[in-house]
């Protein structure tokens, strides 16, 4: 509990953007999604909270700062107005989550990861988030609930 306590009060809330390639860029400051295209003119960048199975990706405008505890990806033009499949989210997951795993966080009790969600009753997965596994779909956390996937495992 000490351990935890001590790097929490250290802890600098970042925006995080996974890169096509796996890498994780963390902004600890307000940067503008301009900037952020700059190093990268062919792609654009969306925000993990509102990406749903089967829907078009949208690019966040150019004009936006990326959030501070927010997961962003940066995704090829091609990709953008095109609906997002069951399997590239749960690629973009797997990749959000090695990413924030490698991103250097020694605490513990802060580790995230991201994982695919479901409404209750619906057995595919709907959208990701981040940290505690359970998110809402749209803007602002307006929506359905949804609720993570788990599952108790019997010791032997």
């Amino acid at each position: 509990m000490g351990i935890c306590s001590s790097c929490e009060s250290t802890h600098v809330v970042t925006a995080k953007l996974v890169l096509q390639d796996g890498r994780l860029q963390e902004y600890s400051y307000p940067v503008k999604v301009s900037y952020v295209l700059q190093k990268y003119p062919t792609y654009f960048i969306c925000n993990s909270d509102e990406m749903e199975f089967d829907d078009v990706l949208s690019a966040i405008s150019e004009d936006e700062e990326l959030q501070p505890g927010q997961l962003y990806f940066a995704l090829p033009l091609s990709r953008l107005k095109h609906p997002l499949q069951a399997e590239e989210m749960a690629a973009l997951a797997v990749k959000a989550s090695n990413a924030l795993m490698k991103s250097g966080d020694k605490c513990a009790c802060r580790k995230k990861s991201v994982c695919p969600v479901t409404s209750p009753g619906e057995g595919s997965p709907r959208k990701m988030a981040s940290g505690g596994g359970a998110g809402r779909l749209g803007r602002g956390g307006q929506g359905r609930k949804f609720s993570a996937m788990l599952s108790a495992i019997p010791e032997q």
